[in-house]
C-alpha cells in the first residue's frame, strides 16, 4: 500500500467516526513527521460545541502536544477534504509543507458546508466584507506592539 493510501485510510476512518458518532462533519486529518503520524483528528464541532474543532486543527493541536512545539517544519498532512479557510491558515502557521487531500471545498459546498465564501471574503478589504470590521483607537494599542518589539526574550514564531 503506498504511503498516501496509509495515511488518507487513517484519515477516512476517523471522519467515518465523526459521523457515525455524531461527534462532527465528515472530515478527518493526520500529520505525519518522518513518516510517522504525529496527530490525528476527526471533526469534533459537535460533540465539543466548538466551531473551530475541525480536523484539521485538532490533528495540529494533538501534533503539536506530541513533539511539545508549535512548529511542525517538515510535517505533512493528509485530509480527507481540502482544508477551509481558518484549518489552511493554521497549516501556514503550524509551517506544515504538505497537504494531501481528497475531496475539494466545492464538493463540501455541495452537501452543505459554507467555506467558500470565506475564500472569497479574504481577498476583500475589511470595509468590503459582509460580516462588520470596525478598527477603533485604544491608548494601549501603540505600547503593546511596542513591547513586543522591546522584549528581549520574545520567541519568534
Amino acid at each position: 500500500m503506498q504511503s498516501h493510501e496509509k495515511y488518507l485510510n487513517e484519515a477516512f476512518d476517523l471522519a467515518y467516526q465523526s459521523v457515525r458518532n455524531n461527534i462532527g462533519g465528515p472530515f478527518g486529518a493526520v500529520v505525519v513527521m518522518d513518516g510517522k503520524i504525529i496527530g490525528k483528528g476527526g471533526n469534533r464541532v459537535i460533540s465539543q460545541n466548538d466551531p473551530t474543532a475541525h480536523a484539521e486543527i485538532v490533528a495540529i493541536r494533538v501534533a503539536c502536544r506530541n513533539i511539545s512545539n508549535f512548529d511542525l517544519t517538515g510535517a505533512v498532512i493528509y485530509a480527507t477534504c481540502e482544508p477551509c479557510p481558518m484549518c489552511l491558515s493554521a497549516i501556514y502557521w503550524a509551517n506544515i509543507k504538505e497537504v494531501y487531500y481528497c475531496l475539494t471545498r466545492y464538493q463540501a459546498e455541495a452537501i452543505g458546508f459554507r467555506d467558500n465564501h470565506i475564500y472569497e471574503e479574504m481577498n476583500l478589504l475589511p470595509e468590503e466584507r459582509a460580516l462588520a470590521f470596525h478598527q477603533v483607537t485604544h491608548p494601549e494599542a501603540a505600547g503593546l506592539f511596542r513591547e513586543w518589539m522591546e522584549k528581549q526574550d520574545k520567541m519568534i514564531y
